[in-house]
């Protein structure tokens, strides 16, 4: 990969963000970052906030043991605050939160006392600076996003299928539903760069069928795509069944059963992505430590099914998987949503 040396068009992205979301001169942001945060991006995000005027502070946070019995990769859950009150306290006093920890807050516990008095968090993904300045949020994507999110809170059923034989069933009313177009721009919203997808985290009980990872398909907490099919019966949110012959299935069997935690096989949340300057083939062109793959869950038509943690369901574990797969057909409803991959609206 590029070096990484700070460049003037990476803090120009970065200013850019900023200002779509809205930052203002002398407002007080917090870079949240770890000990083992990616640098540049730590450095990218002050040298853009004071280029915008407004006053950064930094809050580093050593990061935490590794106490799992296998590596965590893409949770999206943090652990480097492990609820110590000062540093939720400074967080929640400034107007934005610049996150570039390793993992990112999404779905840490902490996140929900950060943004209660109206701080708003950005979650920049830990990519190469490259990725960033390439998919610099585009506010026309915001009101296709806001549309979907309100044609995913309306719907009671979704159903996914692909000719690969994915036949799965969610009921998905009255389901939690976010959507992130890659900024946050009011109080108490919560972002994350790259941005572009619509996303509901199920009840418990609502997910049942079959899911058929097929070759092409992304399994991103391995950064690896999908060579030979896994087939994967989930019965009331749990995932009953792996089959499937070669390394592909024999590593997912591996990782989850490493856990020994039955929430491991659990839906986390289901959606689909909408950006179209988000490329699929992407993850092919970086070092694996160059990337976290969030372009990957954002590429338009994508339907995103992760396993794991969903506190909306009352569950919660550290085994995750964000599976990014191509050419399903997504239906609320009865009305689809995407077809064979493409975005697009109509009855069936």
């Amino acid at each position: 990969m590029h070096e990484h040396r700070i460049e003037g068009k990476w803090i120009a992205a970065f200013a850019r963000v900023f200002e779509l979301c809205k930052v203002a001169a002398g407002d007080p942001v917090a870079i949240l970052s770890e000990t083992q945060s990616r640098q540049i991006n730590v450095e990218l995000a002050e040298l853009a906030l004071l280029a915008v005027a407004a006053r950064p502070f930094h809050v580093v946070l050593p990061s935490p043991p590794q106490r799992a019995p296998v590596p965590i990769r893409s949770t999206g859950s943090s652990s480097a605050i492990g609820g110590l009150e000062p540093v939720i306290a400074a967080l929640a006093a400034s107007s934005l939160v610049v996150d570039v920890t390793v993992e990112g807050m999404l779905h840490a516990p902490e996140l929900r006392h950060i943004v209660a008095d109206g701080a708003r968090l950005l979650m920049i993904s830990n990519e190469h600076p490259e990725v960033l300045e390439r998919l610099i949020p585009d506010p026309a994507l915001e009101p296709a996003v806001a549309a979907a999110v309100a044609r995913l809170r309306g719907a009671e059923q979704m159903t996914v299928r692909s000719a690969a034989g994915t036949d799965l069933r969610i009921d998905v009313g009255k389901a939690m539903v976010a959507g992130v177009w890659g900024c946050c721009d009011r109080p108490k919203q919560v972002a994350h760069w790259p941005g572009g997808i619509v996303v509901s985290f199920p009840r418990a009980k609502t997910v049942n069928g079959t899911l058929v990872l097929a070759p092409g398909d992304v399994n991103l907490t391995f950064k690896r795509y999908i060579e030979r099919p896994i087939r994967l019966t989930v019965e009331s949110d749990y995932i009953t069944e792996i089959e499937g012959d070669g390394v592909d299935a024999d590593l997912f069997r591996e990782y989850m059963a490493a856990w020994g935690d039955r929430n491991a096989y659990a839906v986390s949340h289901v959606g689909w992505g909408m950006n179209p300057r988000a490329r699929w083939e992407a993850m092919m062109m970086y070092d694996k430590n160059d990337c976290n793959g969030t372009e990957l869950r954002a590429f338009a038509g994508n339907f995103l099914y992760s396993t794991g943690a969903n506190q909306f369901a009352g569950r919660y574990t550290q085994g995750h998987f964000d599976l990014p797969m191509r050419n399903c057909t997504i239906a609320l409803d009865g009305h689809i949503v995407v077809a064979e991959g493409a975005l697009g609206t109509r009855a069936l």
